[in-house]
């Protein structure tokens, strides 16, 4: 098992002129900035939104679902936990250090040719509502760490009680098929358009 780290950021790149003209042709009240500087995008900043009528400011992390190119999935996988260098460190959902203030999950990516993409969908979730909402079902970022650490080393899906799992979502150990063995809040697309944590951009 390897890291697809450095891989993943060159798809990235390769992605990036498709969002760009979907956030240029599809914002049409806010103005927005790539950000390329390193300490930014590591504090959950790929991208500042500014609302051209209050000029207030919204950090965006961008999450494209790279691993599966020409495919829809229902779902979107949210970072817990994932290791390096042996230990255990916090997922970006979970990591109180990060700025962000919306994700914008990249989907349904289509690549007629090797690395050329286009097409995707956008869905911006709010990260602070959907933590609250989770909390309020149960679901606290204490009790999230405390679940997946005591399963740390088991492989698969996961069902909560707090959750639907067909409907709404489960926790997902990846502990046999990826170096950086992520544990991950899996959550459907159609729940958290529902329950009014995201929007579809594209």
């Amino acid at each position: 098992m390897k890291s697809h780290f450095k891989a993943d950021l060159s798809k990235e790149k390769k992605l990036t002129p498709l969002l760009d003209h979907y956030y240029k042709n599809r914002l049409k009240h806010y103005g927005f900035e790539r950000i390329s500087d390193l300490r930014l995008q590591k504090a959950g900043v790929d991208l500042i939104l500014t609302d051209l009528k209050n000029n207030t400011k919204y950090y965006v992390d961008e999450k494209a679902q790279l691993d599966y190119v020409n495919e829809s999935l229902p779902t979107f996988a949210f970072e817990l936990f994932y290791r390096k260098n042996g230990k255990i460190k916090e997922g970006w959902f979970l990591d109180h250090s990060k700025k962000t203030h919306f994700y914008a999950l990249v989907t349904s990516i289509f690549s007629d040719e090797e690395d050329t993409f286009t097409s995707c969908n956008i869905t911006f979730v709010n990260r602070e509502k959907l933590i609250a909402h989770l909390s309020q079902k149960g679901l606290t970022q204490k009790f999230l760490k405390e679940i997946s650490l005591v399963h740390k080393e088991i492989h698969g899906k996961m069902e909560l009680k707090e959750l639907h799992p067909k409907k709404e979502g489960y926790l997902f150990f990846s502990t046999q098929n990826k170096a950086e063995k992520p544990i991950n809040l899996i959550l459907k697309l159609e729940f958290l358009e529902k329950i009014g944590m995201a929007k579809r951009l594209v």
